[in-house]
């Protein structure tokens, strides 16, 4: 549905709902979908009392965070006891209700030797990646295959001016990379995020001599010291060392596993509820 797509690239959690099995009359068939969020609703699983039951359980998912499915029965008589009106089809109707998790969002600013093998890496996890540049031969579709069978969500920006408005479009939390092939626009970028605050972490590539001359700048634009101090630079794992790109990819990959691992969710196995 597009309405997961939507929530998953916006970052915000939700709860898909499905007609599990119907016995009987019932307002939908199986396999009907509902996705539920906190404050919208798209589709119905057929109205009246069972909706609103699983509409009021989902948000109740949603507001204790959690992540294990679970399944709904709705005996659709009038004599069974309702929180929302009377519904009499006369069937049976099992409701199941899917936590759908955030998952992490990753933009990589500058998609050249080392942006091209982390993003192969990130590619294989459950991720939304955003590929950022200004070169459009760098975001070429012949270029970027590598990522066809990607499991991520891949989203593709080519900005040949102001890299840095792409900031703006990037969910809140996202992990942002700054490793363009232009230190004025790796400066503009770092300024940039700053500025937003929205984004989780901010690191950049580069040799202590480049930062020390981003911190000056960053400092005359008017940054506080804390402020700066959210750049994380050098980036990746301290453990990792080697200058080759694959290398430094594979490094700040792990760096960003051990940063985001905290959002994943698993799927445990459903456990049943009486409506």
């Amino acid at each position: 549905m597009k309405a997961v797509t939507r929530l998953r690239e916006q970052r915000r959690p939700g709860v898909l709902v499905t007609v599990l099995s119907v016995r009987g009359h019932a307002p939908r068939e199986a396999g009907a979908k509902m996705v539920v969020a906190e404050d919208q609703v798209w589709a119905t699983v057929g109205g009246g009392n069972l909706e609103s039951v699983a509409i009021d359980r989902s948000r109740e998912l949603l507001a204790t965070g959690g992540t294990e499915p679970e399944v709904l029965e709705f005996a659709l008589s009038d004599k069974a006891p309702y929180q929302h009106g009377v519904q009499c089809c006369g069937g049976e109707v099992k409701l199941l209700l899917e936590p759908l998790p955030v998952v992490p969002s990753v933009a990589i600013f500058g998609v050249g030797h080392v942006g091209l093998e982390l993003a192969r890496i990130l590619a294989r996890h459950d991720v939304e990646l955003h590929l950022v540049d200004s070169r459009p031969e760098q975001l070429s579709p012949e270029r970027l295959s590598v990522l066809d069978d990607a499991v991520a969500g891949v989203h593709v920006h080519h900005v040949p001016v102001l890299p840095e408005l792409v900031i703006s479009e990037l969910p809140p939390g996202t992990h942002a990379l700054v490793m363009t092939h232009d230190h004025a626009e790796d400066a503009a970028l770092c300024d940039a995020t700053l500025r937003d605050g929205r984004m989780a972490t901010i690191g950049l590539i580069g040799s202590s001599a480049k930062w020390a001359r981003f911190r000056r700048k960053l400092a005359d634009d008017g940054h506080p010291d804390e402020a700066i101090a959210r750049i994380t630079t050098p980036i990746g794992v301290p453990e990792l060392s080697g200058k080759e790109p694959a290398t430094i990819a594979v490094s700040v990959a792990a760096w960003l596993l051990q940063l985001f691992s905290a959002e994943r969710n698993t799927a445990p196995a459903h456990r049943e509820a009486k409506a």
